[in-house]
Formats: C-alpha cells, sequence, structure tokens
C-alpha cells in the first residue's frame, strides 16, 4: 500500500490559488518553460499536497500508479541491499520528478529529508500529457538524460575516487543543485546527514566525518548553522575531485 494512500499521512496544500507561478519545477524540472495550456492540464490533473520531514512517498516495490514532482524540499531515494544495509542512490530537489519509470514497480524508496510541497499525478494521464504537448515530452528526455549523466558520474566518483576527493564531489554537486534552481545561497541547506552521505558514497558514517573536520580545518567550508554548509574555497574542492591536494 502506498503511504501516501491512508488519509492520515497526507496534508492538503493550502498554497495560493496559482500554485504554478511559484513551483519548483517551473525552474528546473517537467514544466520548465511550458505555455499556459499545458500548464493549466497539468494543473488540472494533479493533486498538491504537503509532508512532513521524515515522511515517505513511495517504497521499493510498491506499484508504480503515479508520479511525483517537487514543489519545494529535499527526498532521499534508497534500497534495502540483501544484507539489510540501506543504500543511498541519489536525493533529489525542487523541480525534480519521482516515481517516472519504465517498470511496473517503484525501484527505491523515496523519503522526504525537509518538510515540502508535492505534485501527484497519475502516470496514464502523465503519459498523454508527455504525447499531448511536444516540448513536455522533450523536457521529459532532457531531466532523464540529465539523471543518466548524473549516475555515470557517480558510479565514476565511488570506484576511482578517494574518500576526500568523494565528499568533495558531494559538496560540489550540492552547490550545482541549488545554484540551478535559483540564486545560490551564501549558506546552502544539507539536510542529509553524515550516515546519508556515507550511504550515497560507499563510505562509512567516521570517513565522512573526517572529511568534513579536515575540510574545515582546511577552510574548504564552514558548517555555521545546523544542517548548512557553506563554501570557502570552490577552487579547492575542484582540485580534490581530480586527485589534487587542497594546497597545490
Amino acid at each position: 500500500m502506498n503511504p501516501l494512500d491512508a488519509t492520515h499521512s497526507l496534508v492538503r496544500d493550502t498554497q495560493p490559488a496559482e500554485p504554478c507561478s511559484t513551483c519548483g519545477s517551473r525552474v528546473a524540472g517537467l514544466c520548465h518553460r511550458l505555455d499556459a495550456s499545458a500548464l493549466d492540464d497539468i494543473s488540472a490533473d494533479s493533486q498538491r499536497f504537503h509532508l512532513a520531514a521524515k515522511s515517505v512517498l513511495f517504497r521499493e516495490g510498491d506499484p508504480a500508479q503515479r508520479a511525483y514532482s517537487i514543489v519545494e524540499g529535499v527526498v532521499k531515494l534508497s534500497r534495502l541491499l540483501p544484507d539489510g544495509k540501506q543504500q543511498v542512490v541519489g536525493f533529489r530537489f525542487a523541480g525534480d520528478i519521482l516515481g517516472y519509470g519504465a517498470g511496473q514497480t517503484y525501484p527505491f524508496d523515496a523519503e522526504t529529508l525537509t518538510g515540502g510541497h508535492f505534485c501527484r499525478i497519475e502516470r496514464g494521464r502523465l503519459d498523454s500529457l508527455l504525447r499531448l504537448y511536444p516540448q513536455m515530452e522533450r523536457r521529459m528526455l532532457d531531466l532523464c538524460l540529465r539523471e543518466l549523466s548524473n549516475t555515470q558520474d557517480q558510479l565514476v566518483s565511488v570506484g576511482r575516487r578517494s574518500a576526500e576527493a568523494r565528499v568533495a564531489s558531494f559538496l560540489i554537486g550540492l552547490v550545482e543543485a541549488y545554484r540551478q534552481r535559483g540564486p545560490l545561497p551564501t549558506d546552502l541547506p544539507m539536510p542529509m546527514t553524515r550516515s546519508d552521505i556515507g550511504d550515497f558514497l560507499g563510505l562509512t558514517l567516521e570517513t565522512v566525518s573526517r572529511s568534513f573536520a579536515s575540510f574545515k580545518r582546511q577552510k574548504l567550508i564552514s558548517e555555521p548553522g545546523h544542517q548548512t554548509v557553506r563554501i570557502l574555497d570552490m577552487e579547492a574542492l575542484l582540485r580534490l575531485t581530480e586527485g589534487e591536494t587542497a594546497g597545490m
């Protein structure tokens, strides 16, 4: 059973009557540059709702009957391995589409790391809209290709880079995720835990913590508040991802 099918799990959104005007999908997601007709159809056929942090959008193996767009918030995607350990497969941000793929079931769990607003649409109706609006179909293809490229970069990072290089790559990816969605804040929200980051990068919690401590000692980053990070030396982080030391 999809957790959102339980009435106590879903809180209907109380955003303004024209929610598409402030939706993250208009900036970085499926609705980017769509015309008024396409936006009207998506708005009419989708349901907007709010979820608190640590809520489940869907579970691995649930029937993939709906697709979800993140209006606002951050979501963790993960799978449960045969040995019972969690493998984080990615983090998704405002504008990203979740749950739309070739399979009949969802291939991972989707859990909110922050409170957020979401839109959901029936899979069949989304397929119809993609056929009806070629610009939407092209945008979906662009998003799928971007996700494939990110996945390939992640495989290279885990397979070939040192621990500090992986953590540096994660931080650079975080910067890019926020840059794509508007003015880059000085202090980046980082709602994922050290353990989440380790599960994503193939590192232990201790190794991730040591890398963050090292970056702070070298004044590459600071952590000015709870679940926030400030990048102080982007060039040094970039050099780390290329196998150089921060001091070069």
